[in-house]
């Protein structure tokens, strides 16, 4: 069951893989590009490439070759964005014949050539990394044959003032429901919002990464508002996705997303280590809830602000480095 689904995630592993390693030296990148090709692929899992590249449109919706070139873009233009190499070093090291051809493809792909978008960045949408295989997605739950040793961290933290660009929901329940009932509105599907959200410049919390959740500044989280849905914690919250930005950032704000100023405030962190996502998931969220839940506020001066409109509530997810809640907090009065 869901075989083709594994087979073709490998793939994207791959490709992303393949792609972010280019800059090691010239003939681990010549290799690298052999490697990608369907050819290569193919005939690593055995199969022709016509069966391959069928299968591959079949659960993704692209063309392999397709999917290949915009993964690449992505990749270049944020070379563009936050690197001083120049056009020809990006365009070579991405596997264009020249500056002109990787002109050309960022134009066709981004409505603007790379050099004009390298002084005045603007939102686009990226192609961002296809997840053909998600087994809670899926229905399949946890493996659950190995547990993280890592310690949950629990501490206070104050967070200076700046905004928060995002898309919000008032009646979605966790972040499959989120992202399903956000595809029923034009232009606020996951590929879409997320493409766009990769391409902004500054977000506080880009680690670099290139998957769609905390490692790119990607964050998902939940707004006290009285218009919202009762959630378990016991406040109204609408549910948002979207990323930090500097509180003077100045740059375009994307159609249908909201650009929010959120005070300086303070707020308790229960932080899980790295994990293995398809082993451990639901432990860790069952981990973390369970510490918030039972959290001893006892001598800390604090408590909970679940009645302060506004107040937000930041969750990272990231099993490379953690999975993380940023919880508002009060002073309470002697």
């Amino acid at each position: 069951m869901f075989e083709w689904q594994k087979q073709i995630q490998i793939i994207v592993d791959e490709i992303d893989e393949s792609i972010k390693q280019h800059q090691i030296d010239e003939s681990i990148k010549q290799h690298q590009d052999e490697a990608l090709t369907l050819h290569n692929l193919a005939q690593r899992l055995g199969y022709s490439e016509f069966y391959m590249t069928r299968k591959f449109k079949a659960i993704s919706g692209m063309v392999f070759r397709d999917y290949l070139r915009y993964r690449k873009l992505a990749f270049a233009l944020k070379e563009v964005r936050d690197s001083k190499k120049s056009m020809i070093e990006i365009a070579f090291s991405y596997g264009f014949s020249s500056h002109e051809a990787f002109t050309r493809a960022f134009k066709r792909m981004y409505g603007i050539t790379p050099s004009q978008y390298r002084k005045n960045p603007k939102p686009v949408i990226l192609r961002t990394k296809i997840h053909s295989f998600d087994r809670y997605f899926l229905g399949l739950g946890e493996i659950g044959m190995m547990k993280t040793t890592e310690d949950l961290k629990i501490y206070f933290v104050t967070i200076p003032a700046h905004q928060f660009l995002h898309i919000k929901n008032y009646e979605s329940n966790g972040y499959w429901d989120f992202w399903q009932k956000q595809s029923l509105i034009a232009g606020q599907d996951q590929a879409t919002i997320c493409g766009l959200l990769d391409s902004i410049k500054g977000k506080l919390d880009d680690e670099g990464g290139s998957d769609t959740d905390s490692g790119s500044g990607q964050v998902m989280a939940y707004i006290n508002d009285p218009q919202g849905r009762l959630c378990d914690w016991g406040f109204p919250r609408i549910e948002c996705y979207g990323v930090r930005l500097p509180l003077d950032y100045q740059g375009d704000i994307p159609d249908l997303m909201t650009l929010t100023t959120i005070p300086e405030a303070e707020y308790l962190v229960f932080e899980h280590g790295p994990f293995n996502y398809e082993q451990e998931n639901c432990s860790i969220e069952e981990q973390v809830e369970k510490a918030m839940a039972e959290f001893d506020f006892t001598e800390t001066g604090y408590s909970y602000d679940t009645t302060t409109p506004g107040r937000i509530v930041y969750f990272y997810f990231n099993p490379e480095r953690f999975w993380k809640y940023i919880r508002p907090v009060r002073k309470v009065s002697d």
